[in-house]
């Protein structure tokens, strides 16, 4: 497995819990519960961000990885 289809892999899990954390701040009860869920989301979104900036890095830069 290439570096690049680690990243692409890692990159589509983030996207994965964002989405499942963005549904859980809908759905907490709670306020607190609500805003935790929502940091959280957000915390995984700029490490998202920051993956694909790496992942459009890789593919330009270094195309061995794709």
């Amino acid at each position: 497995m290439t570096v690049g289809s680690q990243v692409k892999g890692c990159y589509a899990s983030m996207k994965s819990v964002e989405a499942s954390l963005a549904l859980l701040a809908n759905k907490a009860q709670h306020q607190e519960s609500q805003l935790a869920f929502q940091e959280a989301k957000q915390l995984v979104s700029e490490i998202k961000d920051d993956l694909q900036k790496h992942l459009i890095h890789l593919t330009r830069e270094e195309p061995q990885y794709e």
